[in-house]
């Protein structure tokens, strides 16, 4: 039963929900607009889940109300109040809609605020996530190509109907697209696709031309097949064009998050790292001796941005990386796409043809 609630609205609107999961299960996936106040800490949780085994559904119900007692239920029941006061249009959600939701707002209500709950939970939110992803992505799209540096990830984020799943994923997509925010659980990921789906809800989508894996999230099963059927642009700018967009982003702006995030002197050797980490996590492919050529023309492009702020010295490895091993196998597996290509033009060229 879902009392006639509108799921799909809920997550379209972004209507705030408290929800009182666990912290391991919120973390396990979670809605965007939600947030976790939960009725049960980790431990607790697991405590009355080992009564419930041993003895039963009343033991356990017993133990939860005496440990979340007291001071302890006074301050849950005070955040509650706060977010419900400050979100009137919002819900309650725990797992399946059952005893958790119930007590949060049945506590709430003993303090003067009437609030409802998410008949079904966080269950019947993440199904009608799942079929909203399988029904939107059935309309048609296009798929922006083209070697690595060519602003794809630029142009979907300009488009409207645009869906930026490596913005979604908390990841660039490649050995280097690591960011600073960590990656969501895969099922947290499929929910924000599905939320970013339903808001746009776009007659033609347009996508990045992605693998099946970004970083750690794999795309779900019904966009990766409709991507494989899909029509697509290839961008083609000149090298030297593409070079330079990688050192804007990558040596330029990446530098200003790690500094931003912690601190010059602790931001270098981050950064460092990170730059380090992608090209080690290419080193077979690279072939041994490659790999620390290459190494070793990053340490010096890093000295001399430290000591100069310039960048440019990057160009000596990043060149060869893309001549030797990005660009090689982007144009493979483009080949194989190649009776999906409609289209093929500078950034500007496809921004155009895309508008048109």
């Amino acid at each position: 039963m879902n009392d006639g609630m509108d799921y799909r609205a809920i997550l379209a609107n972004d209507t705030p929900l408290i929800d009182v999961r666990a912290p391991v299960e919120f973390a396990q996936g979670a809605m965007p607009a939600a947030l976790n106040l939960p009725l049960m800490n980790d431990t607790e949780r697991a405590a009355v889940g080992t009564c419930y085994k041993r003895q039963g559904p009343e033991a356990a119900l017993a133990l939860g109300h005496r440990l979340v007692n007291g001071e302890t239920r006074e301050q849950r029941i005070h955040a509650w109040r706060e977010i419900c006061l400050a979100n009137p249009h919002g819900y309650f959600c725990c797992a399946r809609g059952g005893q958790r939701s119930h007590i949060a707002q049945a506590w709430v209500k003993e303090s003067g605020i009437d609030y409802p709950l998410i008949a079904g939970g966080y269950k019947a939110l993440r199904q009608a996530a799942i079929q909203a992803t399988d029904a939107q992505v059935q309309k048609p799209m296009v798929l922006i190509g083209g070697c690595t540096g060519s602003g794809k990830t630029l142009l979907v984020k300009q488009h409207p109907d645009g869906i930026d799943l490596e913005g979604l994923a908390h990841h660039r997509g490649s050995s280097f697209g690591r960011t600073l925010q960590p990656q969501l659980s895969q099922a947290t990921f499929e929910n924000h696709l599905a939320v970013d789906l339903l808001k746009k809800d776009a007659v033609r989508w347009v996508f990045e031309d992605e693998g099946r894996m970004i970083g750690s999230n794999h795309l779900p099963e019904c966009l990766r097949e409709r991507m494989a059927q899909s029509m697509i642009a290839v961008v083609e700018d000149p090298f030297e064009v593409r070079l330079e967009r990688l050192r804007e982003e990558y040596f330029e702006r990446m530098w200003q998050d790690f500094a931003s995030a912690y601190g010059e002197d602790a931001g270098w050797q981050e950064y460092g790292e990170y730059l380090h980490h992608g090209l080690f996590a290419i080193r077979r492919r690279l072939g041994l001796q490659r790999f620390a050529e290459l190494t070793a023309w990053l340490d010096c492009a890093l000295i001399e941005q430290r000591q100069t702020g310039s960048t440019e010295a990057h160009y000596a490895w990043l060149a060869p990386l893309l001549n030797d091993y990005y660009d090689p196998m982007y144009r493979y597996q483009l080949e194989k796409k190649a009776d999906k290509i409609v289209y093929r033009g500078t950034f500007n060229d496809v921004a155009a043809w895309l508008a048109a």
